[in-house]
């Protein structure tokens, strides 16, 4: 269960940016265009490759050496240090959700959330190498848990956002609204990366 909780809150603070893909959720929650459907494709295609990365890393990590295993740890160190400093910087950031509103189809809105999903390296960076480069230690049970803790994150948090956009709009563009959000997840993500620096320093000794 600590597995599931720690998914949860990993996937969240990980999904909880101001990005590309969570303002095109927004915008279509205040457009009131398709709603469920840009939420479902975002929090399944999450799912997808969330236990992607974890099966890519389980599989993988049996092969490894320990200057590979050394390699990656140090890698996921470093995203880990870009992305806190990513969030300290998106602290001057000011979000504008005004946009025009006009009809689109349900094709073309599905191929529009595809693009923001797929073609988004962040997605890639999150979900299948820093998830799944995390995860690679636990026991398969334990990366179940966390692979299942990460997508609801991903489920709760793309619905929430989708349909709750239009009554916490004038929150979702203040600027001290979403500084809060970041100082949260600055502080979630810099005990992680203590953590991995721990393990590593341990598991080499």
């Amino acid at each position: 269960m600590e597995y599931l909780v720690l998914g949860f809150f990993t996937g969240l603070s990980l999904i909880l940016a101001i990005g590309a893909q969570n303002i095109f959720v927004i915008e279509q929650g205040l457009k009131k265009q398709y709603t469920f459907l840009v939420c479902l494709v975002c929090s399944l295609s999450d799912l997808f490759l969330i236990f992607f990365g974890i099966l890519l890393f389980h599989l993988f990590h049996q092969y490894l050496n320990l200057f590979v295993e050394l390699v990656l740890n140090i890698l996921l160190i470093i995203f880990l240090i870009y992305f806190i400093y990513s969030k300290v910087k998106s602290f001057k950031i000011n979000i504008n959700f005004n946009s025009e509103i006009k009809d689109i189809s349900r094709t073309e809105i599905l191929l529009k959330t595809l693009g923001f999903t797929y073609l988004n390296a962040h997605v890639y960076s999150d979900t299948v190498f820093f998830l799944g480069n995390f995860s690679k230690s636990f026991l398969l049970d334990e990366k179940i848990y966390f692979g299942i803790g990460a997508s609801i994150a991903s489920f709760i948090f793309f619905f929430l956002l989708g349909y709750l956009s239009v009554y916490f709009s004038k929150y979702a563009q203040s600027n001290q609204a979403w500084k809060y959000i970041n100082i949260f997840i600055i502080g979630f993500m810099s005990l992680l990366t203590i953590y991995i620096v721990k393990e590593t320093i341990y598991f080499f000794n």
